[in-house]
């Protein structure tokens, strides 16, 4: 049923398949350190992410005293020092998510990447994971110069490198990034309840909403099943 409805699969990263949460922090609190700021917790960082490495680290400075005498570019620049190479030592796949991703795979799905992450990190990260084999392509925040989520270029992006048109896509996230892309080119949405959503994930206008890669399947035969 899933496969005459749809031909490709474009799955968020952070907070949607890997809780990237504890080595983002992290490096972030390296950064806070050498300026002399305290460390932000778990519930501040997850607030923090989903629109790229830039804005994390603006948070980050602004709920600590706000922003340094050095430019963001500096700041992102010193961040990067600390994450890069470094974003798989505490990070975790979301339960169930390599098994999901296996056998959406199997079924012959086309499956992409469309994430505000950089692109280089997040090659990693799907290779640490070793799920990197899954994915026809991948779009990071850094790929397309001034293009990145809610902006739906970035998820047409994606879609163009797999060979698959909107009409036969569908979309797994867990924020409102993921959502504005994906309503962007019309696209179904399903929002993870596990993410990193900043507020309720029933409010994102999710198709559907899952609380474990589980029940993935049964979400996209639902929306076949509603349209």
């Amino acid at each position: 049923m899933i496969r005459d409805r749809f031909d490709a699969v474009v799955f968020d990263l952070d907070g949607t398949l890997v809780d990237s949460e504890p080595d983002l922090r992290q490096a972030l609190n390296v950064t806070l350190a050498e300026y002399g700021r305290k460390a932000v917790t778990r519930e501040q960082v997850i607030m923090m992410i989903g629109d790229g490495v830039p804005k994390l680290v603006e948070r980050g400075f602004e709920v600590t005293n706000g922003p340094p005498d050095d430019c963001l570019k500096s700041l992102v620049n010193r961040f990067s020092g600390h994450y890069e190479g470094k974003a798989t030592e505490l990070s975790e796949l979301f339960p169930g998510a390599g098994e999901a991703l296996a056998r959406l795979y199997n079924i012959g799905l086309r499956l992409g990447i469309c994430t505000n992450k950089p692109e280089k990190p997040t090659h990693k990260m799907l290779e640490v994971f070793n799920i990197a084999e899954h994915f026809g392509a991948v779009v990071g925040g850094d790929t397309l110069p001034g293009i990145r989520k809610p902006d739906g270029r970035h998820l047409g992006a994606v879609l163009n490198q797999l060979g698959v048109g909107p009409e036969r896509a569908v979309m797994v996230g867990d924020n409102h990034n993921d959502a504005g892309a994906a309503r962007a080119l019309g696209i179904p949405f399903v929002a993870v309840s596990f993410g990193y959503a900043h507020g309720p994930v029933d409010e994102l206008g999710a198709n559907q909403v899952i609380d474990h890669f589980e029940t993935l399947e049964k979400a996209f035969e639902l929306i076949v099943c509603a349209s």
